[in-house]
């Protein structure tokens, strides 16, 4: 398992597994994935990171700005998703352990990141990588015409932004 840098080759992939993620119907109020213009212009530049195993993309992760103004730029939403046949074999661990280390190297110093609470794995990943619930956003948007609730976790940095 190699983790890297996103780049534009790995688009194919990564929107597969978004959508393999927007099927189970508890990943995301998206219902499709976007185009890479679109999702490139919704992430940071940097904390874009792909898992290879073989060669193949078997997981991604990447960080978008909660805000617009200059106050925020060191907090960041997390997006994180792994291929089905890749799933309880620890990428994701390894995964967000390693976006944790290299968003503090780039001095974010809150990541947040919100999720269904029938989402049991994403919650309990989270939470052992140091994210604490934070609030319940209830009945937040209609998911297939159902209200649904999303968990706000986020994750403080003990070193970035101390400056």
């Amino acid at each position: 398992m190699v983790i890297t840098e996103m780049i534009f080759d790995h688009w194919q992939s990564v929107r597969e597994i978004y959508l393999q993620g927007i099927a189970t119907g508890q990943a995301t109020f998206q219902t499709d994935a976007p185009l890479w213009e679109d999702w490139d212009k919704a992430h940071l530049n940097t904390g874009r990171w792909v898992v290879l195993q073989n060669g193949a993309v078997c997981g991604w992760a990447a960080l978008s700005p909660v805000s617009s103004r200059c106050v925020y730029t060191g907090v960041a939403e997390v997006s994180i998703y792994i291929a089905n046949d890749y799933k309880g074999q620890g990428i994701g661990k390894n995964l967000l352990r390693h976006l944790v280390a290299e968003s503090e190297k780039d001095g974010i110093w809150t990541l947040q990141a919100g999720i269904f609470p029938e989402n049991v794995a994403s919650v309990t990943l989270h939470e052992q990588l140091g994210f604490r619930i934070v609030g319940v956003r209830e009945r937040l948007a209609k998911h297939h015409g159902i209200w649904r609730d999303v968990y706000l976790l986020e994750r403080r940095s003990p070193v970035a932004g101390m400056n």
